[in-house]
């Protein structure tokens, strides 16, 4: 890491104030939502935005704002052509795409050091009039069966009539950037461009009268004066702009209900002044709470024209001249700071190809931090739906979590399909971010076990549309992993965080035993558990049969939720002893729960199946009988990543534990009968915890890494390939429920939502087993060996298998011997344009037959793990895995 970019993150909370905080999409948000009916995405749609001032936040293209999104900077763009000014990102609603919501826009992460002291975005904007209805008319007309009709198959693209709009921050002083837009004409003819950044004030006067109002006026033709009662004056610099516009930051009641405006000057002012000429929508005093600097250029054919802006705390006065060589300086600067400090953590060992994808995928995950602010105890009451103070409550959903105030900034899925978090998501971004930003992956995952968000009766907050749903519990095991990334870059881990961490994680691991596990058996239940429609039946509804479901996941998610709380309270106990007592618990707890999922004896109401060597989900029966649901997917592979390997180290450091584990064991060796005996490798002198003992070691990975089944070229699947031609099906009072594998998006809109769990190859769940098989590894050893891939007589160590399965994700984003990229599947643009091909899209999951990128095509958050992998493939090696275990507890690596 270089000294310069070190030296920043030390201030982070300085260097980091401001950054690429707004939302791509704001509007069909639950926040934005007031409708009748719940209905968010209907309520508050596209075309209302640009008239419509948000409550609860804002969107923009290429968006750059303070911490708490009071002040925003976004890049809005007109080639003469469009019925819509270009100020946010169009796409298409959840009832519109024939596979749910989609942004139709083409836009790249190109670059950001975690400080964001330097940035680059990329946008590609058409010539010709953007095709609106198009879009929506032959997505609507498209069934779930068929492909999705993207912006290039409208042919917009064509002769290469588009505009390359780059756009680049770099940071002089943590209150002084540099904003840089380039505008490249890719093609044939000479092309107009109206450019049109934008500097505005979120709309926070709503929430109270008399709240004071921060103000923009000109101080100049080419100055901008933002003033702001907490943020001070901020000065806005706009080399050579023919003019600068103001309105507010007001809806146009008149338009959109037809009803008088609060001011002549609106939101929608700078779409009627340069798309429809209605020169009086602006304010000729020039202030406002709205504005943006104006530019028009003819962009010659194969050329492109710059732009150059500044956004200061530095008064005029101060400031001198604020471009110029000093400014062109600084620019280079910053980004000569960003490629050494990219060197310092990218493996000398990897191509090209692979540190391109490496640092955009890091690059996306640092522009996926977002401001999140949603006070529902205001906005429960605004729908008179909050359970304390409306005698007639309505039925609203996250009517009970009216505790919760955000505020900050969070990591998100996708800032434009998903710009609110997700709580399991979030615990994998921060396995990926504290390669760059250990700080901000620990405040990520401090957020969510804060008051303001946790539940009072332990509950993580799921997301937005159901805050109540229930997501893994990854919590901890992220904890754990970041708090061994910081020790191994510092030294020493943040033990009073750790501490804090584990307090919180103590209330939701309670919770999760008094909500999930009725029965009282340690099996659990849990719906849907961010595996969308794996099952058979919605895990998240009303089964068919009556009864409910045992969760092969669940109970796996639990039992590896036990053996992280274990791995944190041996952490703890070498600085306080009192944690010694905390860690026999937890271990009781995996014995219990490890061992309800195979018990003793030949049963026929357990999750292990004997005969076909795998795990399934338990259907319990209204009358106590049990059947499994033997359908062969994810949900039987999560019980093999419940595994930790425990060092010497642990047994010299809580012997009192380990004693009275032995003490347990013995009087219940019925729990112990069939998972892996922890007891002390002759080998490698370490202990284990895992649900899985040898024999079903061997079996499962069979399954694992067969062709015919989970193991796809691009990694493994999450359904058994096997369903293609035979699917599974189940009759139930009458009425057929079948699945069948289906490598890309779901034919059914049934379990809700457009991702699909029935066979394609989703990042995380990837990660989870690599880990284990790395865990499994440090304590089996090179003499425990596996065939893989299954049938080809090729043996390989569990990390062998775990060094095949990564490359394999891994080549879904390089380029192969033909020079594609899997991700773009058969896009020929994609594929082999200079202009494209080396621009990296991260999508939520994978085609699992061919690799190709499906459904939120910037969902970097998870999916930026890839960076994680292609580093740990560059550093980690079989040899120092087996003589320092400790490192596959978090897959993590030290350059030395």
């Amino acid at each position: 890491m270089t000294q310069v970019e070190q030296q920043r993150l030390s201030e982070n909370a300085v260097w980091k104030k401001w950054g690429p905080y707004l939302s791509e999409r704001q509007w069909g948000t639950v926040r934005e939502d007031y409708s009748a009916n719940g209905d968010a995405w209907n309520y508050f749609s596209h075309e209302q935005a640009r008239a419509r001032a948000y409550k609860w936040g804002e969107d923009g293209l290429a968006g750059y704002a303070d911490d708490h999104s009071r002040l925003c900077f976004a890049l809005a763009l007109w080639n003469g052509q469009d019925p819509i000014l270009k100020e946010r990102l169009f796409g298409l609603t959840n009832s519109e795409g024939n596979h749910g919501e989609d942004v139709k826009e083409y836009y790249f992460y190109l670059d950001s050091t975690p400080t964001h002291s330097y940035m680059k975005y990329l946008y590609k904007y058409p010539q010709r009039a953007y095709p609106y209805a198009d879009l929506i008319e032959n997505n609507r007309r498209r069934t779930r069966g068929d492909l999705e009709y993207e912006l290039l198959d409208t042919g917009i693209f064509d002769d290469d009539r588009y505009f390359d709009v780059f756009v680049e921050y770099a940071k002089a002083a943590p209150d002084d950037t540099l904003i840089r837009i380039t505008a490249a004409n890719r093609g044939p003819a000479d092309a107009p461009l109206t450019l049109l950044p934008q500097l505005w004030f979120r709309n926070t006067w709503w929430q109270r009268a008399g709240a004071p109002r921060p103000t923009l006026r000109a101080l100049d033709a080419r100055t901008i004066q933002a003033h702001h009662v907490e943020l001070g004056d901020m000065y806005f610099y706009a080399d050579g702009a023919a003019e600068l516009l103001f309105t507010e930051n007001e809806s146009n009641n008149e338009k959109l209900f037809g009803a008088p405006n609060l001011t002549p000057y609106v939101k929608d002012a700078f779409h009627r002044y340069i798309v429809n000429g209605e020169t009086a929508s602006v304010n000729p005093a020039q202030t406002g709470t709205k504005s943006a600097a104006l530019w028009r250029a003819n962009v010659p054919a194969g050329g492109s024209v710059q732009f150059y802006m500044r956004l200061s705390n530095r008064a005029p006065a101060q400031m001198g001249e604020a471009f110029g060589a000093e400014f062109e300086r600084l620019f280079n600067e910053r980004l000569a700071e960003a490629d050494a400090f990219y060197e310092s953590i990218t493996p000398d060992n990897i191509d090209a190809d692979r540190a391109n994808v490496m640092r955009q995928a890091l690059a996306g995950m640092l522009w996926s931090k977002q401001h999140y602010y949603f006070d529902l105890d205001h906005w429960l009451a605004e729908h008179q739906a909050h359970p304390l103070l409306s005698p007639r409550a309505r039925d609203i959903r996250n009517k009970n979590w009216f505790h919760m105030v955000t505020d900050d900034v969070i990591s998100m899925p996708d800032k434009w399909e998903y710009p609110w978090f997700a709580a399991w998501d979030l615990a994998f971004h921060c396995v990926a971010l504290c390669l760059v930003d250990v700080d901000f992956a620990k405040h990520q995952l401090d957020l969510l076990l804060r008051e303001l968000y946790l539940h009072p009766n332990g509950q993580i907050p799921a997301y937005e549309w159901n805050f109540g749903d229930v997501n893994p519990p990854v919590h901890a095991w992220a904890t754990m992993f970041v708090y061994n990334i910081e020790k191994e870059q510092r030294g020493q881990g943040d033990v009073n965080w750790l501490k804090q961490s584990f307090q919180k994680l103590l209330l939701n691991f309670t919770w999760w035993v008094n909500r999930k596990d009725p029965s009282g058996k340690n099996v659990f239940e849990g719906g849907f558990l961010g595996l969308d429609n794996i099952g058979i039946f919605d895990r998240s509804a009303p089964l068919p049969t009556g009864g409910f479901l045992e969760q092969a996941d669940g109970t796996a998610w639990m039992a590896l939720f036990s053996q992280n709380m274990l791995e944190i309270a041996i952490e703890l106990t070498k600085y306080d002893a009192t944690y010694e007592d905390m860690a026999t618990k937890f271990v009781e707890h995996f014995f219990w729960i490890a061992g309800a999922m195979d018990r003793m004896g030949d049963n026929q109401d357990e999750m292990w199946d004997e005969q076909d060597g795998f795990f399934y989900d338990l259907l319990r029966l209204p009358n106590g009988d049990g059947m499994r649901l033997k359908v062969r997917s994810m949900v039987g592979l999560l019980p093999l990543c419940a595994s930790t390997v425990f060092s010497s180290q642990a047994r010299q450091t809580m012997p009192k534990m380990f004693r009275r584990a032995i003490d347990f064991v013995q009087e219940h060796p019925e729990l112990l009968a069939n998972i892996a005996p922890p007891k002390r490798s002759e080998l490698t002198d370490r202990n284990i915890l895992a649900i899985v003992n040898q024999d079903k070691l061997r079996r499962i990975l069979a399954r694992v890494l067969d062709e015919n089944e989970f193991l796809s070229p691009y990694g493994i699947r999450a359904l058994s390939k096997v369903y293609e031609a035979q699917p599974f099906v189940l009759q139930v009072h009458g009425e057929e429920y079948r699945v069948g594998y289906l490598p890309a998006e779901s034919d059914t809109g049934m379990f809700g939502g457009n991702s699909n769990w029935r066979g394609p190859i989703w990042m995380p769940v990837n990660l989870l087993l690599i880990r284990a098989l790395l865990q499994l590894y440090t304590y089996y050893g090179d003499e425990f060996q596996v065939e893989c891939p299954t049938g080809s007589g090729v043996y390989v160590t569990l990390y062998g298998a775990a060094a095949e399965i990564a490359n394999r994700l891994v080549n879904i984003f390089t380029r192969n011997a033909q020079g594609q990229r899997a991700v773009y599947g058969g896009s020929e643009k994609f594929q082999k344009d200079p202009h494209w091909r080396d621009y990296i899209l991260f999508y939520e999951y994978f085609h699992g037959d061919n690799g190709a990128g499906l459904g939120a095509s910037h969902q970097t958050g998870w999916t930026g793990l890839v960076a994680r992998l292609i580093q740990s493939l560059g550093f980690i090696r079989s040899e120092a895995l087996l003589a320092d275990g400790a490192k596959a507890a978090g897959v993590y690596h030290t350059e030395e």
